[in-house]
């Protein structure tokens, strides 16, 4: 049920106002919310659990088990349902959140790494029932990287509600992560590792802190409703031998292929779907339609697949289904990815490495039966392994693996397979499944914030209008005439569609000045100096810069796209520049924690900077009210950003970075403005 907008106001300003009257610290701010998150991640886990259970009961008449219903539904049924759930999440996903396509967690990467942690409110449901359908109804993928997504969501939303730094939103980011991991798999220390170590990347202790906590009461949370059982029961294992390390050290390598080949797989099933020449929303159906069939042969691969899981893990599964399901899986789970289905990489990690444990548990059981465990002992340790493979993170799968199964006694050969696996795995590929989608789409993690934020900025938004042109056939003359009119150094060539035709530079013609009969001659089409490319308004800015280098040019022409190639501004390397200074100053002020400055105190207005820069705080003139960010064009026209906006009715100390383009200022807010002194100063005298 959706709360009314005076509720939530209501509960805001009982916030803010319990804040500010308790004087609470900035640690006790995020805490209190971290808690918020986690009980709200608890009980979004729960719920999409159920929605799970829901669906899958639509289809199968069964919301637990699988393989049995399976067995008495006719052929066609078990094509039809994958196929109609496909149907119905490929329109879904398309139109309202095309973020909530695929396993989720690359997504809240991003959001963290080039958005500051700002995630749509819209994808708490989107990605809710995407996700929740195409396992109900078959998909082969898994639900921890959707309840992941679910629960950043979650904790995204409220920090921009709260109107939270950029820093503490990231962290609400992670514990919300956090929370859906631990509460889905009853795994507190994991679901926190997991926030950490993938979604935040980081160990930092102001994150610690909140993550765990929102971790623990999430648990509690899905154990009230759920149950404090583990994810997969199994018997106790052990190591046999001294003599099993190194066939640990084997399989953690063999794990490491596995886990390669796995994200291979996944990603070029997405290319091959993607060179399709139909609209997205009905490739899903194409993929639901090829694993309804693969259902028919092999029930096993129907949603997250835990009872084939365990099956191996307790020795039951045999050599030829095991020797067939790694493949089958693999494919399975590459198909409904790459079609555009919507669920995790973790639950057909955790069947991978469970089968193929388990077939290696029987060769070495068949040759050294005396030395060697079980064949699920394997299973169980090459779970973790594959994991830790695919997602190169060695320490969330040994703690995961851990938590799922509750048995310790054969932690050292999960913890040198998993290493051995992770360490593979990176001399294989250098990105995980998770980074690898982002690398695709030139998006590198492991890069430092600067190349990071030349990635985040697009030419559109430091373009300049105001560009000189000639037309193709204007004559020297004319040529003439526009140089000595204006001080620019170089004119940019069109037709008389405004197409981008190349450059013509006063050095090119000042060397023709003295040839008076080649004067006549000659038109502008004629004087081109040399081939300059064009960028697109849709190219970021550190393409410009590697173009910027490699042609050794301080300007380059925009054009609206490549096909129409129309001409409609020009870009300049010092633009660049400047817009990357600001954007290092607007994070290293509010790093400082400007926020705290703005309160009530009116008499630190003013923050110390380097050079000509300065922040001020400014209240909201009469003339802005009603009207948003967007609208009034405070950039564009005062070359100022805006960091923060604070109501000083609010009492509170929280700020909000970046704030919506399309917020409407209100009575008594406060801009945190930033820029060179001389705008900062026209801008006051303009709204007075």
């Amino acid at each position: 049920m959706e709360i009314s907008k005076p509720v939530l106001s209501y509960l805001k300003k009982t916030y803010e106002s319990f804040l500010y009257y308790t004087h609470a610290s900035q640690t006790t701010y995020i805490t209190m919310i971290a808690a918020v998150v986690g009980i709200m991640g608890g009980f979004g886990a729960v719920g999409f659990r159920m929605l799970i259970e829901f669906f899958q009961n639509l289809s199968i008449n069964s919301p637990v088990h699988i393989l049995g219903p399976l067995k008495v539904l006719p052929w066609y049924v078990k094509i039809l349902i994958p196929f109609i759930g496909a149907s119905i999440v490929g329109p879904l996903v398309y139109f309202f959140a095309r973020e909530a396509k695929g396993h989720g967690v690359p997504e809240v990467m991003q959001d963290v790494a080039l958005k500051n942690g700002v995630i749509r409110p819209r994808v708490v449901i989107v990605k809710s029932l995407a996700s929740a359908i195409t396992i109900g109804t078959g998909g082969s993928v898994g639900r921890e990287g959707p309840i992941a997504q679910i629960g950043s969501a979650i904790g995204s939303t409220l920090g921009q509600w709260l109107n939270l730094s950029p820093e503490r939103l990231k962290i609400l980011v992670g514990c919300g992560a956090a929370a859906g991991i631990a509460a889905t798999f009853n795994a507190p220390i994991a679901g926190a590792f997991f926030a950490l170590e993938i979604i935040l990347g980081s160990f930092a202790m102001n994150s610690f802190g909140p993550i765990i906590i929102s971790s623990v009461l999430a648990t509690a949370v899905s154990r009230a409703f759920l149950g404090d059982i583990p994810a997969f029961i199994v018997p106790e294992y052990a190591m046999v031998s001294v003599w099993e390390i190194p066939l640990y050290m084997i399989l953690g390598m063999l794990a490491g292929v596995l886990a390669v080949c796995f994200s291979k797989s996944v990603y070029l099933s997405e290319d091959l779907f993607a060179k399709l020449p139909i609209p997205d929303y009905l490739k899903n159906p194409i993929g639901g339609l090829v694993i309804g069939v693969g259902i028919i042969f092999f029930p096993e691969i129907y949603g997250v697949g835990y009872e084939a899981i365990d099956a191996a893990l307790a020795g039951k599964i045999v050599f030829k289904t095991a020797l067939a399901l790694i493949f089958i899986k693999l494919l399975a789970t590459s198909i409904t990815l790459g079609s555009g289905g919507s669920g995790g990489i973790f639950a057909p990690s955790l069947f991978l490495g469970a089968v193929f444990g388990s077939l290696f548990g029987m060769g070495v059981n068949y040759l050294m039966p005396g030395i060697t465990a079980h064949s699920g002992a394997y299973a169980l340790v090459c779970m973790g392994a594959v994991v830790a493979g695919a997602t190169h993170t060695p320490i969330t799968s040994i703690l995961i693996l851990f938590e799922l199964t509750n048995d310790y006694k054969i932690i050292l050969a999960v913890m040198l397979a998993c290493t051995v696996s992770t360490i593979v795995s990176k001399k294989l590929s250098q990105d995980s499944i998770y980074t690898q989608k982002l690398s695709r789409r030139g998006i590198a993690l492991n890069q430092g914030r600067e190349e990071l934020i030349m990635k985040s900025f697009s030419v559109a938004e430091v373009i300049k209008a105001d560009t000189p042109t000639i037309q193709e056939t204007a004559s020297f003359n004319q040529i003439i005439k526009k140089f000595m009119e204006s001080n620019e150094p170089y004119y940019y060539i069109i037709n008389q569609d405004s197409q981008y035709i190349g450059v013509l530079s006063a050095h090119e013609i000042k060397s023709l000045l003295s040839d008076t009969e080649l004067q006549d001659l000659v038109i502008a089409r004629d004087l081109i100096d040399y081939p300059v490319n064009p960028v697109t308004i849709q190219n970021n800015l550190a393409e410009c810069m590697e173009m910027f280098e490699r042609e050794d040019l301080e300007h380059l022409p925009v054009v609206m796209d490549e096909t129409s190639n129309k001409l409609v501004g020009r870009i300049t390397r010092g633009d660049i520049i400047e817009l990357y200074n600001r954007e290092i100053l607007r994070k290293d002020v509010l790093s400082l924690q400007v926020d705290q400055q703005i309160g009530f105190n009116q008499k630190r207005k003013h923050v110390a900077l380097p050079k000509e820069y300065q922040v001020e705080y400014i209240p909201v003139p009469d003339a802005f009210i009603n009207h948003s960010i967007s609208q009034l064009g405070i950039r564009a026209r005062y070359n100022l950003n805006i960091l923060a906006i604070k109501n000083v009715q609010s009492g509170s100390s929280q700020t909000s970075d970046n704030p919506n383009p399309d917020r409407l200022f209100r009575k008594r807010d406060i801009m945190v403005v930033v820029g060179k002194i001389e705008d900062l100063k026209q801008f006051e005298t303009d709204i007075k």
